[in-house]
């Protein structure tokens, strides 16, 4: 990331939980979220970290577990509870979008960032970035290529990929499943967590 000025810039940090886990299912390995609130803080001034994920209700142990974990670490964590829906076909799965949030604290807190990073490929962000961009914000878009969208990353002063650091923000031994082996073992189960952008995909 490139520095505004000679001060280091004041950064917010953006997080699309459903996009980041389906993006650690696709890569195989998972993401310590300590890590990766310490590689950004370190690109400047951390002015605020936010994480966006869906909840059960009632809320599972684990998901509690998670969520008190972020916000011991610093996060300020943002849910929308899961919602159910049926298909034509009779098959139920439970659904939750939180780009509302997402888009509402990226221009509500405008004044206290220069540089907004935003870890998601969802491309329902591309005009929210262009906003951004007029207002003289620096935008860092990270993700991977392949769960990126043409849109968001041209609309991006800086794009990141995931894979280029993983050593930074890995998890050590605590893998998840390539999508690819997934397959391979058993059926692709209906999704628990979903976002608009990622049909299909897990959310935690």
């Amino acid at each position: 990331m490139t520095h505004l000025s000679q001060y280091p810039p004041r950064i917010g940090l953006f997080i699309d939980g459903a996009n980041v886990y389906a993006a650690a299912k696709r890569l195989g390995w998972n993401f310590d979220h300590r890590k990766i609130l310490e590689y950004f803080a370190a690109q400047g001034r951390l002015y605020n970290a936010f994480y966006y994920t869906a909840i059960p209700v009632p809320i599972d142990d684990k998901q509690k577990r998670f969520i008190d974990a972020l916000t011991y670490m610093g996060y300020t964590v943002r849910t929308r509870t899961l919602r159910e829906s049926t298909d034509e076909n009779g098959e139920m799965s439970r659904r939750a979008n939180l780009d509302i949030e997402i888009v509402t604290d990226l221009l509500s807190t405008v004044d206290l960032y220069d540089v907004a990073v935003l870890l998601t490929g969802d491309g329902d962000f591309e005009r929210p970035v262009e906003v951004l961009r007029m207002r003289g914000k620096r935008v860092v878009v990270a993700s991977i290529p392949e769960m990126t969208s043409y849109e968001l990353r041209n609309a991006a002063d800086e794009y990141i990929d995931f894979k280029d650091i993983r050593s930074a923000v890995e998890r050590p031994g605590y893998r998840l499943p390539s999508e690819g082996s997934q397959r391979q073992e058993r059926p692709e189960p209906r999704p628990f967590y979903v976002s608009s952008a990622l049909d299909g995909e897990d959310d935690r």
